[in-house]
């Protein structure tokens, strides 16, 4: 998860800045554009899901692993591939995970069965893993704790978040204008473009010495898979189901030894003591539940307006434009805001309207027109989003220690 899982994978460890030749500000451009691109793929194959299902003969349940493929990987190896960039590189990481995004998304484009697909998408998961924690730790280690450094995390919370949205819209435009393979090819020449200035501004980061928790890595992501496995096959054949209950058992064993293997290691991906206090431990629960209700929201809203509204892929994506344009205006006055009302209270005032919209939209019927019930909804999550992200960052990155 995309912005859910970033703070926690960079906050374990700063082990010192990341360096740029002389130009910060183009470097960030940079490492934000790959970033966006990353955040993009979580959402810009939902306007496409009808096309792919039809494409590709996917059945109803099976549809949504076309988003829990990436994000599974993505999220569950977020962690490891920010102790990788400490240990290995930042920057080699970064170029690492950008090329293994690039040639997944050129795979998945071409693919011509559901299980070529989910492949590829799985692997564009690891690719955003190795990646993303480079750019948040640019953006902590490249402007000096303050004004800037506030003001570039609302710049990295904007992509976030409006990335996430965004990717609704262009889905919609190249779902409509080309194809589904699009959405996915598009990533290519953005790819390579990176890949090609990167080395020309930003320099390696120190290597810090270590050892790689690949045992935590496994079983938090077999953990998290089994889990969401469970609750997709109860959906479709019923909590009793044999196979529904088994999921849940591994689960619980994978998550219980990863609980225990992160409580003895002496280089564990998610050191418990991070939880000791109590602020932080809330910025990342919110952060869950977030994250989570927007994607489950994009996810059935995106279905809703084609299947059940008729809209045209087109239109579905134009439809989600006035969140988009207002998380991104919002998001630009949070760093305003945080030095006169503190971060906590930032955050809670901007649970509110997330709070709101999302009880509006758990109304939706069939019968529920656009104007009447999904525009007022977009605008209250656009608007909540986009305040309470900059300082739910600030929280999760207060007080931890080198």
């Amino acid at each position: 998860m995309p912005a859910s899982s970033t703070s926690p994978a960079v906050t374990l460890r700063r082990p010192g800045p990341s360096r740029v030749r002389g130009h910060p500000g183009l470097a960030l451009i940079i490492m934000l554009s790959a970033q966006l691109m990353i955040i993009l793929d979580m959402t810009v194959v939902n306007i496409a899901l009808p096309h792919i299902q039809a494409g590709l003969h996917f059945s109803t349940d099976g549809l949504s692993w076309v988003l829990n493929a990436y994000t599974l990987t993505f999220g569950g190896l977020l962690l490891l591939g920010g102790r990788a960039g400490d240990i290995l590189g930042r920057r080699r990481m970064f170029l690492a995970g950008i090329s293994l995004f690039t040639v997944a998304s050129l795979a998945g484009g071409l693919a011509t069965e559901a299980w070529m697909l989910l492949a590829a998408r799985a692997v564009q998961g690891v690719g955003g893993a190795l990646a993303t924690p480079a750019v948040l730790a640019l953006v902590v280690g490249s402007f000096p704790e303050g004004r800037e450094r506030t003001r570039a995390l609302g710049i990295y919370s904007a992509v976030l978040m409006g990335g996430a949205s965004l990717g609704l819209v262009l889905g919609g435009l190249i779902t409509e204008w080309a194809s589904w393979r699009w959405v996915l090819f598009v990533n290519v020449p953005v790819g390579i473009l990176v890949l090609a200035v990167t080395p020309l501004f930003v320099t390696e980061s120190p290597r810090q010495p270590g050892r790689f928790d690949l045992a935590g890595a496994l079983t938090s992501t077999g953990g998290m898979t089994a889990l969401v496995y469970g609750f997709i096959r109860a959906a479709s054949d019923g909590w009793a189901n044999r196979m529904t209950l088994a999921a849940f058992g591994v689960a619980v064993v994978l998550l219980t030894a990863f609980l225990l293997t992160e409580s003895r290691t002496a280089h564990a991906i998610t050191p418990l003591r991070l939880f000791a206090s109590l602020s932080r431990s809330g910025s990342y629960l919110t952060r869950l539940l977030l994250v989570a209700g927007m994607f489950g929201m994009f996810f059935f809203l995106t279905q809703f307006v084609q299947e059940i509204l008729g809209f045209s892929p087109l239109i579905a994506g134009a439809a989600f434009l006035p969140m988009t344009l207002t998380v991104f205006a919002v998001s630009r006055l949070a760093p305003r805001l945080m030095p006169r009302f503190g971060a906590t209270r930032l955050m809670l005032a901007g649970m509110l309207p997330v709070i709101a919209g999302m009880a509006w939209l758990a109304q939706v019927s069939a019968g529920t027109s656009y104007l009447g019930g999904i525009l007022g909804p977009m605008l209250l999550l656009g608007t909540g989003m986009g305040v309470v992200f900059v300082p739910l960052t600030t929280v999760s990155l207060a007080g931890v220690a080198a």
